[in-house]
């Protein structure tokens, strides 16, 4: 009895595995070609750290405090005008961050 068991339990774990495959994939074509982007000038700190790689909750309210002080950012290269903002970081996600 317990070789029967062992032997379905071996049978099906194959189908499970595939099936889980197929649900990631079908995740990952459910984003493809939507563009993820972030008005700076507008946007929340919680909005900026969700939306922009390498930029966390400390470094987003960096960039709404620095936004307030000095008015909208008039360039993206203005973002490096922030105290940890390098160029690195703005070239990562220039293509998600708006004006």
């Amino acid at each position: 009895m317990k070789w029967m068991l062992t032997l379905c339990l071996l049978l099906l774990a194959p189908m499970s595995w595939a099936e889980e495959s197929k649900s990631a994939n079908t995740k990952a074509a459910k984003y493809e070609g939507i563009e993820i982007t972030v008005n700076v000038n507008t946007a929340s700190a919680q909005e900026i750290a969700t939306m922009l790689k390498g930029i966390g909750e400390k470094k987003a309210k960096d960039i709404v405090e620095y936004r307030n002080e000095h008015g909208p950012f008039k360039t993206v290269a203005d973002l490096t005008k922030v105290k940890g903002i390098g160029d690195a970081t703005v070239k990562k996600n220039e293509e998600r961050i708006l004006l």
